[in-house]
């Protein structure tokens, strides 16, 4: 069974591989729909990432969710109070949340691209500063220490 530090360094990779094909099509102009569409599913996959990372510190750290419909807002809430993250991440992150409902429910031909940009330009920061909270975390538990 794979340890804590191997499951979201497996993430970690995942999400390195998205920002890097994210990286390739950002700044194309003009952008068909296609496109944005496939943007708009490279910046779920990152959240979706981050919120596995989560789940597994919350998992190791025998933390449950409720199964509500809120349980995605819970678990940033939850990763809160229990110091994996800080408030100020959380609510950064809960931007991409707040996307990735909307780009789950809708249909891509409601992406505006100019409503993308944001996202699009604060997400390499807000994953590295995601990464360090979560670096130190992990630094923080004492029975399984990260080490990059």
């Amino acid at each position: 069974m794979a340890s804590i530090k191997e499951k979201i360094q497996a993430e970690i990779e995942n999400i390195n591989k998205v920002l890097a094909e994210l990286e390739k099509v950002k700044d194309r102009p003009d952008k068909e729909l296609v496109v944005l569409v496939g943007i708009g599913a490279y910046l779920q996959n990152i959240y979706t990432g981050m919120e596995n990372i989560l789940k597994q510190l919350l998992k190791h750290k025998e933390i449950t969710l409720m199964d509500t419909p809120t349980w995605h807002k819970d678990l940033l809430n939850t990763s809160v109070k229990h110091n994996l993250i800080t408030r100020e991440m959380a609510d950064k992150i809960g931007k991409y949340l707040f996307f990735r409902h909307f780009f789950t429910h809708s249909y891509g031909f409601f992406l505006n691209e100019e409503k993308l940009k944001p996202l699009m330009s604060n997400i390499p920061e807000v994953y590295s500063e995601f990464r360090r909270e979560i670096e130190k975390t992990l630094k923080n538990m004492v029975n399984d220490p990260f080490t990059p």
